[in-house]
């Protein structure tokens, strides 16, 4: 499993579970064009993109494009860099019919066609070991953010002072602190809760 600096933009879940077994980075799902409505999943992914840079990887198809494009146009173009995986002909094992252009995306390409199109787009790659502590969910249940009586109502709390998205699961707040923030300052937001 490579380990990268950049966040990666995928259209779908089952491009984020794709991705997730290949590289070690945080994973955004678009939602399709959803994201063209969803003022507060841009303003994550533009926060994602200040910190540590984000890479497109959408399917070959004319909506892949249309929303890399979308997000062409709404990050600032140092923060983003582009990754494209080619045209194959297919259809995903889970689907009952194809894409409308009959091509595979990317859920259904093969790894090593993923694993090129990072290595082409000059992905970022880290050491494996970071001195960075990672936060964990048993730091989550230590503060008082999953598990316990109230943890909705605190989490919640954390992510107003976070200015972040109001429906975050303790999953997704996870993996957005893991990305942008270290230890210390949500150890220092959580005190102020």
């Amino acid at each position: 499993m490579i380990h990268i600096k950049e966040a990666i933009i995928v259209e779908g879940r089952y491009d984020v579970n794709k991705i997730k077994q290949l590289v070690d980075t945080v994973v955004i799902e678009t939602g399709g064009f959803a994201i063209f409505n969803n003022k507060e999943k841009l303003a994550l992914i533009r926060r994602i993109a200040a910190e540590r840079g984000i890479l497109v990887l959408t399917d070959s198809d004319g909506a892949g494009f249309v929303i890399r494009n979308y997000l062409r146009g709404a990050i600032p173009k140092e923060q983003i860099r582009h990754a494209y995986i080619p045209q194959i002909a297919g259809k995903e094992k889970r689907k009952v019919k194809g894409s409308k252009e009959g091509t595979l995306g990317v859920e259904g390409v093969p790894d090593t066609v993923i694993l090129n199109a990072l290595q082409q787009a000059g992905v970022e790659c880290l050491p494996e070991e970071s001195d960075k502590p990672r936060i964990t969910k048993a730091d989550f249940y230590e503060w008082g953010l999953t598990g316990l009586p109230g943890s909705n109502e605190k989490r919640k709390k954390l992510l107003k002072a976070l200015d972040l998205p109001s429906h975050m699961t303790a999953n997704a707040l996870l993996e957005f602190i893991n990305a942008v923030a270290d230890y210390e300052q949500v150890q220092r937001e959580i005190e102020k809760l």
